[in-house]
């Protein structure tokens, strides 16, 4: 017949030891009182800290997300121009309007041409055009 330990004693009949000191709780009236620790600051702080970093990401991602919209649009604009010559990569040309609201492509820089100038253009290795 089996006898049983007290409640107060720690056994692991599995093992067929003690193991008190491996129990993350105590296991003796005479250890010290478990407390709840108030977390609502820790909690807080947490909160705004995440809050903080979420929004600071959401405007970051706006901000990109404007710029490569922005992108497009130039890229758009000037692939719907007439352009009568092949673009070089690296080269600076320029955007104009005539007075029939068509648009076109020019080597010519605004100080040597009397049209609306739309912008000046950068075509990049990845041949997207930049406004300069």
């Amino acid at each position: 017949m089996k006898i049983k330990k007290p409640d107060y004693v720690v056994f692991n009949s599995a093992t067929q030891k003690y193991d008190a000191f491996v129990m993350p709780y105590p296991s003796s009236v005479s250890a010290p009182v478990i407390k709840n620790t108030n977390t609502t600051a820790w909690k807080n702080r947490s909160i705004n800290k995440v809050n903080s970093k979420v929004a600071t990401k959401l405007l970051e991602l706006k901000e990109q997300y404007d710029s490569i919209l922005k992108e497009f649009e130039y890229n758009k604009l000037i692939f719907n121009a007439k352009i009568s010559f092949e673009p070089v990569i690296g080269q600076t040309y320029h955007l104009y309007q005539r007075d029939n609201g068509e648009t076109f492509m020019s080597l010519l820089s605004p100080d040597q041409f009397n049209l609306m100038h739309l912008g000046s253009f950068y075509l990049n290795a990845e041949m997207i055009w930049q406004k300069i």
